[in-house]
């Protein structure tokens, strides 16, 4: 059960303690408070933790600073979407917004190598409006004598050169909690030029004690990638351990699946499943077409298998596209057999944007019907 409280509540006033003193008495059940700031507002919730079949909703509503109540019954308490549930489906991060209704593409380096890739990445970037990247400081690799990145040595360019190109928003994985406070050291240090989405790889998707860490921080929101050998319902349910430990801002990202029933591409593209992760949750949805293909194969159409997906992907209403590019592919010291040129950003981004116009007209389509269906029934 979720009460949702009215908007900014004093929390050291008489009753919200008033409030917290009566659900302390509560017998088996725990709570934990979440604040969800805004630009103008502040929303607390707190989560009631245990059976609370026997607990009425009126008198739940009835309890001081109580605005609405939710009954959760279905699993994902927090990032589910629940019968009246009217939370919101974004959140605001460093002047951009993410959510159900938007996109963004994070095209860069699948891994650090060079500071001069790093520039020319991001000045190509700047070149076509866009303001989010990808860059890879730590890398897990399936082999221990493969290149794992420079880790907290590239940092510091990292994010000023970021600055310097005007990227709002770097998504960067990580793989051990330390390296959270190494980021955000880094960025103090360089004077906080850009933001920082952490992103947990799909070979972390199970490792519940890092969620837990990321999920007890709440000034950078969270990438989380589907587990490749796991099922959606798992995947959902690891990613509901970052947000039951408070931070809410999280985009759940689809890579594929392995398996050899994707042949020849990497992984099995699993982009039907983007209207489903919205349809079961509140979390924006994110693509990788470069990891689910993993090559620059291309069709007689001339269309690249990785472009292809891409399409496939936003006009079934991704809301973020996170794909891999380099100066030089050849020289790239990870994936560089997936990655895209900075020649073809402007023709990826072109044709991203007539897939998600597709998308859009599509939805418009489907709001005009249901809207004309619903009067046709009202009427009969």
């Amino acid at each position: 059960m979720i009460l949702i409280l009215e908007e900014n509540v004093d929390l050291n006033g008489p009753e919200f303690k008033q409030l917290m003193e009566h659900l302390g008495s509560l017998p088996g059940i725990q709570t934990r408070i979440h604040h969800e700031k805004g630009t103008e507002r502040v929303l607390t919730e707190v989560y009631l933790i245990g059976s609370t079949l026997q607990l009425s909703v009126e008198d739940m509503k009835a309890l001081p600073c109580v605005e609405r109540v939710v009954r959760v019954s279905e699993p994902y308490r927090v990032l589910g979407r629940h019968k009246d549930d009217q939370r919101l489906s974004h959140f605001d991060y460093n002047g951009l917004r993410f959510g159900q209704d938007t996109l963004h593409v994070f095209a860069g380096l699948c891994a650090v190598d060079t500071r001069e890739h790093v520039e020319m990445m991001m000045r190509a970037l700047r070149d076509n409006g866009q303001v989010c990247t990808r860059m890879g400081a730590y890398k897990p690799r399936t082999s221990p004598y493969s290149f794992q990145g420079h880790g907290k040595a590239c940092l510091p360019y990292v994010f000023e050169l970021a600055g310097k190109y005007g990227i709002k928003v770097i998504a960067m994985e990580i793989t051990h909690e330390d390296h959270i406070d190494q980021i955000r050291e880094a960025l103090h240090a360089t004077g906080n030029p850009t933001g920082v989405m952490l992103q947990i790889g799909t070979r972390n998707a199970q490792n519940f004690e890092l969620l837990k860490a990321v999920g007890r921080q709440q000034e950078f929101p969270v990438l989380f990638k589907r587990g490749f050998g796991i099922t959606l319902d798992e995947s959902l349910n690891a990613a509901e351990y970052l947000a039951s430990e408070g931070n809410r801002k999280v985009i759940f990202g689809l890579r594929g699946m392995k398996t050899n029933m994707g042949d020849p591409h990497r992984n099995f593209v699993d982009f039907s499943h983007v209207p489903v992760v919205k349809r079961l949750t509140r979390m924006p949805v994110c693509i990788d077409p470069s990891h689910s293909v993993g090559s620059r194969a291309m069709a007689p159409d001339r269309l690249l298998d990785i472009m292809h997906v891409t399409a496939q992907g936003v006009i079934a209403g991704a809301n973020m596209v996170l794909v891999d590019f380099h100066p030089e592919p050849s020289k790239a010291l990870v994936d560089g057999a997936q990655a895209l040129t900075l020649a073809e950003l402007p023709y990826f981004l072109e044709d991203v944007r007539i897939a998600r116009e597709a998308y859009l007209k599509r939805a418009a389509l489907a709001e005009k019907f249901h809207a004309s269906s619903g009067t046709a029934s009202a009427a009969a």
